[in-house]
Parts: structure tokens; sequence; C-alpha cells
């Protein structure tokens, strides 16, 4: 449909009280009280008006919600000119929070229309230097959930860019990448879990992203292989878990010896997965083996026989559901 049919905008825009209202709430349920007058097709053309003029946080942010509900094409230059272009819209939304907020929340819903034109704004916005680090996160999440492949290159950019000071952002970056499960972020991937800061709390943090997204990706090559074994030693234990996930799902010949080294983990965390892990690969019998082995810890023995006993236990209830 034509954004330029014959609608009464401006008249709409007084009668609502849009620009600058008094009462928020009260201009608000004016526009809702549209839906009655207007049929769908309509609404967005007006919601995009509106949200062009007003002046208001409350009502900008309830514009974007039925902006974001519609995913109408003629709203997506509308949400990348208020994205990118920030020095015009902080000068409607003074409050830099509410800017910041409603900025993020803009990028949530150039997400939820899966459209690739989004894709180099929210680029512009993650590689600028002077950008928020909360709309930096939220345009790296968005571009991991449209998922076009023109994303890859600038996030592996991004992950591997030694200027870039925030290492929340690079974990965006990171997640991204795996949602979008190119196997050319593989070499990126594997850069952090190199990484020789590991022994930060905040370089951890990556590293377990960096492990979530090799597990979505379907990677080949013995170095990346071998860094996702290294990473069994890493000492946060959750990165140790991660690691043993992608293992298991990896696919490799050795797959099965690297993750039974891990039943003697000092972490019984680390342990329980390795025997689920182990289970996953080869079934009953190795949790057997587990339970009645000389050399495995309590730990692993009692996991093992936790499982066993929960795997009964479903059985059971399977087989007195199917009686009834």
């Amino acid at each position: 449909m034509e954004d330029n049919v014959n609608l009464p905008f401006e008249k709409l825009v007084i009668d609502c009280e849009v620009i600058d209202p008094q009462n928020p709430k009260e201009s608000i349920a004016k526009i809702t009280a549209l839906n009655s007058e207007y049929p769908s097709e309509y609404l967005i053309l007006i919601y995009n008006y509106f949200f062009e003029k007003s002046n208001s946080y409350e009502i900008l942010m309830f514009l974007l919600q039925k902006i974001d509900k519609y995913k109408d094409k003629s709203s997506r230059p509308l949400l990348i000119d208020s994205l990118i272009m920030k020095d015009k819209l902080s000068q409607r939304i003074k409050d830099v929070d509410n800017l910041t907020r409603l900025r993020v929340n803009i990028t949530k819903a150039l997400a939820n229309t899966k459209d690739s034109q989004a894709v180099y704004p929210l680029l512009y916005c993650l590689n600028s230097k002077d950008e928020n680090y909360k709309v930096k996160l939220s345009c790296a999440e968005a571009l991991g959930k449209i998922g076009d492949k023109y994303a890859v290159l600038p996030l592996m950019n991004i992950v591997e860019d030694e200027t870039e000071s925030s290492v929340y952002v690079k974990e965006s970056a990171v997640s991204a990448l795996g949602m979008i499960g190119d196997e050319k972020a593989v070499d990126s991937l594997v850069f952090i879990l190199e990484s020789k800061k590991g022994f930060l709390d905040k370089f951890t943090f990556l590293k377990e992203r960096a492990l979530e997204a090799l597990n979505k990706i379907n990677f080949k090559g013995d170095r990346a292989f071998n860094a996702v074994v290294k990473s069994l030693r890493d000492e946060s234990p959750q990165v140790r878990i991660n690691a043993i996930e992608v293992i298991m799902n990896s696919g490799n010949d050795r797959s099965v010896e690297y993750i039974k080294e891990m039943l003697f983990d000092s972490n019984r965390d680390v342990v329980q997965n390795a025997v689920i892990a182990l289970y996953n690969l080869l079934g009953d019998d190795i949790l057997n083996e587990i339970v009645n082995s000389e050399e495995c810890n309590e730990t692993a023995k009692n996991e093992a026989l936790k499982l066993i006993n929960d795997l009964k236990e479903d059985s059971d209830s399977h087989e007195a559901a199917n009686d009834e």
C-alpha cells in the first residue's frame, strides 16, 4: 500500500496530543482508540507518522511496540533513520537513559523484521567508537537474529579487534556469529579460545560464548578441535563444561577419549556433564562401566548411578502410562 494515502495526519497529531503531551497516558489512550476508526493498513501509516513527530519517550515506546507488531516495510526507513541519526533523535528525547533505551528497542524491532537492509545500519552503530555500549550490544544481537552472512566478516573484525575496549561487545559479536552459523567465523572463535587472557573473569565469559558459538557451527579442522580440547583444562568449570558439549557434538573419533578424562575432574558439575556426554555418545553400557570401574572416583560413580536410576524411573513411568 502507498504511504501517501489521504489521511488527516496533522489533525490526528493534534487530536491525540502526540508531539508534547501534557499526559502521555491519555495520549496513548487516544491513539489506541484509533483502532476502531481505521483498518490496520492505515493504522501503521499513522503510527509511522506519529513516531516521526512525537517528543514523548512514553509515546514513542508505545508506538514502537505497535510498529514492531506490524513489521510493515513502510516502517523500516523510519526505524533505521531513528537508530543512526542519534543526534537528531536526542533533540526530541533529552534524557540520555531514555534515549538509549529507545534506540536499544529500535534495534530489537529491526531484528524482528529479519530484513537484510537493516544489516548495514546495525553494523554502522556497532563499529562506531563513540556509540553507547548498550546500543552496541543490542546491535550485535540483532545482527545474529537477522542471520545475514554479510555481517560475518565485520563481526569477526570486532572479535579480533584489540582496540575494542568492551569485552561485552566482543561477547555479543561472538554470540551473533554463533547465531549466524557461518563456518568462516571459526578462526575468530578459535582466536578467543587461544587467547592468553583467559585467566580474567571477563575473558572467561568470552570463552564460554565462543564455545557456545562453535557448538552451533559445523566446524572442521584440527586447529579448532585442538583449541576446544585445550579448553578442557581451563580454570573455569563452565568453560570446561561447554568444551565437553562441543567435543560431544563434534563427531571427532577421539571425542570419547577426551571426555573420559573429564570423569576425574575436581568439579562435580564438570563430572556430571562428562557422564551425560558419554551416555549420549555410548548409551547405557558406559554408565555400568563407570559404576563398576576401579579407577573412577566416587563422584563419577554416583553421577552414573543417579543417571541409571533416573532412566529406570522414566522407563517405569512410561510403561505405567502405556498400561493405563
